[in-house]
């Protein structure tokens, strides 16, 4: 194994250690113990590189390399610190370390950079430990709101206005940007899906990341004897559950990518072998690039589904309880990136997430794009999480090459 790739193994092995569980998962979750230590370690660790240094008050680690020529111009790059429960290795943390270890290497090839470069160690994105998400991007654009968070608990009960200050964090005093020098954001990551596995591309440039539509949907219909009432006399909201489902996926295929539908949570009363149900709860999750095909398509769910319960005499409540817009990516970062990749001969695809990152936070205010590496059988937030050092490799290397074209 070439010094390099040992250096990226021993890097993620090295972080990994903080908040490691016994299901050989990362549970790091915000404002823990573990949250605390890696913060801390990798603040050290950027010093040790001859980075300046610094915690904003939520906690968002900074670690800037001081420009030659221009210093009112940043370029950053970096990711999340936090891990799911029981995750994996590489989930935002791999943007952190990757962008050290490609700064590190620009340091020691090029000295420094004419533009400042800052690595940037994001408090939070998951919302693992607490209901709400992105709290490590949202303060940095001072777009968090204090009174989503002041009452909020863990699954322990431990309130999330003492965890924060038990760490030495407190919440942050006024609206400003934390970045406003900020020209360009780039941030590497794990793709969490198996298309650059399955096209053998190495490297993912990310165009925008999908708009998202969640709702939870209730059917009242009637519990009866299982033996004695006649299927034509039946208020079964299985029936109208399984109708729903088989029609709106039809429709989704029908579509075609970059669309995606799915039903994934259902909970049925009383749930009993001999009761016709009377009451289901399911969730329905739809998620695509252009905001407009996708409003339109779960507007008409919406009718067909109200259509279906009407005639199964079925009572339907829905709820859209989150409404997020795609958001896109910066067409110039992404061509440099492009560029770098065509410079370091990187086989790569321009392709958009399918999941939420940072990036989207960020995006809509700084000019930004993100890297993916593939990830083995597309799984993450999982223990099992994994993508081959070679493949790191590259994008670090991609990384590298574009906060080259961008800083020096």
């Amino acid at each position: 194994m070439s010094e390099s790739l040992k250096e990226i193994k021993d890097m993620i092995s090295w972080i990994s250690s903080f908040g490691s569980d016994d299901s050989s998962g990362m549970s790091r979750l915000l404002y823990s113990q573990s949250w605390l230590e890696a913060q801390k370690a990798l603040r050290t660790k950027f010093e040790d590189l001859g980075m300046e240094t610094w915690f904003d008050e939520i906690g968002n680690l900074y670690g800037k390399v001081t420009g030659t020529d221009n210093k009112n111009e940043t370029i950053a790059t970096g990711s999340h610190v936090d891990t799911v429960a029981h995750g994996g290795k590489l989930d935002g943390q791999l943007g952190i370390i990757g962008g050290y270890i490609a700064v590190k290497q620009l340091l020691e090839t090029y000295g420094r950079p004419k533009k400042n470069i800052e690595v940037i160690s994001l408090a939070e994105e998951e919302g693992s430990r607490f209901p709400y998400v992105f709290w490590g991007s949202k303060n940095v654009f001072g777009i968090a709101n204090k009174k989503d968070v002041e009452n909020i608990e863990d699954m322990n009960g431990i309130r999330f206005v003492d965890a924060m200050h038990q760490c030495g964090f407190d919440f942050k005093k006024d609206k400003a940007c934390s970045i406003s020098d900020v020209k360009a954001f780039v941030e590497l990551h794990i793709e969490q899906g198996n298309t650059l596995e399955m096209e053998g591309k190495s490297v993912g440039i990310i165009s925008s990341i999908v708009g998202q539509r969640r709702y939870n949907i209730t059917l009242k219909g009637e519990a009866n004897h299982a033996g004695t009432t006649l299927m034509k006399y039946r208020r079964d909201v299985i029936q109208v559950f399984a109708k729903i489902v088989t029609e709106a996926i039809d429709k989704a295929k029908e579509v075609g990518d970059p669309l995606v539908l799915t039903f994934g949570k259902v909970l049925v009363k009383p749930n009993t072998v001999n009761v016709v149900p009377g009451e289901a709860l399911f969730t329905m999750d739809c998620r695509h690039t252009d905001k407009e095909v996708l409003r339109k398509f779960t507007l008409e769910l919406e009718e067909d589904m109200k259509c279906t319960a009407r005639e199964a005499n079925v009572e339907i409540e829905i709820d859209n309880w989150m409404d997020e817009d795609p958001v896109p990516m910066d067409s110039n970062v992404i061509n440099v990136i492009e560029k770098a990749c065509k410079m370091e001969n990187i086989n790569y695809k321009i392709m958009h997430s399918g999941a939420g990152h940072d990036s989207q936070i960020i995006a809509p205010r700084i000019p930004t794009s993100m890297i993916f590496v593939p990830s083995i059988k597309g799984i993450s937030h999982n223990p099992a999480e994994d993508t081959k050092v070679e493949d790191i490799s590259k994008g670090i290397k991609a990384l590298k090459a574009t906060l080259y074209q961008l800083a020096y």
